[in-house]
């Protein structure tokens, strides 16, 4: 990527403490793909309404592509539906991506919101609407 390039990254990537516990999982190989662009930190679980920490919660009968379609829901720990704040979530950071021109995205492995070998559910929005997607 050039130097104008802009990356959306999944801000426990870089440092912020979003993830469900508090915590980060900074990414030395993200911030090496992305050195000399732009970033724009985005936390989907945090733009859904959630708050931070907040319980742990999983894609329950599919992936991030079933729960956009209404197949499968994302469930809590604690048993609660979650799935309209993923998917809230999911649609603000595309709404970010799309004004912001992004060149790729960098997500959270094994996350419901950002994974992509497993999709999550803003991995599969994204996906849907053609953005190169990066998985650390």
């Amino acid at each position: 990527m050039t130097a104008t390039s802009i990356f959306l990254v999944s801000a426990c990537l870089l440092g912020l403490k979003t993830r469900y516990d508090g915590q980060c999982k900074v990414s030395k190989e993200c911030l090496e793909m992305t050195r000399g662009s732009y970033i724009v930190p985005v936390c989907p679980e945090q733009l859904g309404g959630l708050t931070t920490p907040r319980e742990a919660a999983d894609i329950v009968n599919g992936d991030g592509v079933d729960v956009l379609e209404g197949r499968a829901k994302v469930i809590n720990r604690s048993g609660d539906d979650v799935t309209s704040h993923f998917v809230q979530g999911a649609y603000q950071v595309l709404k970010i991506a799309d004004i912001q021109n992004i060149s790729a995205v960098c997500l959270k492995s094994r996350s419901p919101s950002c994974g992509v070998k497993r999709l999550g559910v803003t991995g599969a929005l994204l996906k849907k609407h053609g953005y190169i997607l990066h998985e650390f």
